[in-house]
């Protein structure tokens, strides 16, 4: 089998607007890919952020965050959003503000005008995930590590036969741990694929594996030769994956937005003539 075509560190902190963005431009050059978690108390403006700054740092989510009339949902809005503008603009060294976050058919955010890089975003509860690659594709989920499936009929209806035999392989006591790790994989795989959760997880499986995780079909073969890479992390009290797939298009080494943006669309996007 090929070597992993891609590195996946593990999730680096994002306390706040002012982390440490250099960290995250070196580990994307590294390795051409950076994961970035957030709590998102840290992500949200002072209270008093008037409607004006909140609109232009939001931008075209500026109108989903006014119609939306639960608080709780508008704050979480708002911090995953500017934890991934923030971390867009530290890969392809922008300002947040002129990161131009848009949205394909399924919900699937990505950077307008520019196409090196791929984002994925996940948030459970207080805690927000942010990926970024500039190999192709790339998937993120993050759940808590106690969140109980065992015993809920969620093997049934997510597992192929190869991963019901390696839940009953782990044992009692490890089956909800090894549960949540396929769990958070199959999301991650599916939002890098562009197909969340309408595709159907019991059509594919993984096998969890000390360093990342394989591919495989629901006979447990292998069903990937080396284009992808999936890593799982520990973050506090939550489970972080993450699916990266090499396109096999190459990689860019500069990425600031002078480079992987065309002139003219350059000077769009800036408002000048």
């Amino acid at each position: 089998m090929a070597q992993p075509s891609a590195v996946l560190g593990a999730p680096l902190d994002a306390p706040g607007p002012h982390a440490r963005w250099d960290l995250v431009r070196e580990q994307l050059a590294a390795t051409g890919t950076v994961l970035v978690h957030g709590r998102m108390p840290g992500w949200l403006p002072p209270p008093g952020t008037g409607p004006g700054r909140l609109g232009e740092l939001l931008g075209r989510d500026w109108q989903r965050y006014q119609a939306m009339d639960r608080p709780r949902m508008r704050e979480r809005l708002l911090a995953s959003r500017l934890l991934l503008r923030y971390t867009a603009a530290a890969a392809i060294g922008s300002a947040p503000e002129l990161v131009d976050l848009a949205y394909q058919s399924a919900g699937r955010p990505y950077v307008r005008g520019c196409d090196q890089i791929d984002v994925s975003l996940s948030h459970t509860e207080e805690t927000m995930v942010v990926g970024i690659t500039r190999r192709g594709r790339i998937g993120v989920d993050v759940e808590r590590a106690d969140r109980r499936l065992a015993g809920t009929g969620s093997e049934r209806q997510a597992c192929t036969p190869y991963e019901l035999r390696l839940l009953d392989a782990a044992g009692p006591e490890a089956r909800n741990d090894v549960l949540v790790r396929m769990w958070t994989l199959k999301e991650a795989y599916s939002k890098a694929l562009g197909q969340g959760l309408r595709f159907r997880f019991t059509e594919f499986g993984f096998e969890p594996l000390a360093v990342g995780a394989r591919l495989t079909r629901p006979d447990g073969t292998t069903a990937d030769h080396g284009a992808w890479t999936f890593g799982t992390f520990g973050v506090g009290e939550y489970v972080v994956s993450a699916a990266v797939h090499d396109t096999g298009f190459g990689e860019l080494t500069d990425l600031s937005v002078d480079t992987v943006l065309d002139d003219g669309l350059l000077d769009a996007l800036l408002g000048e003539g």
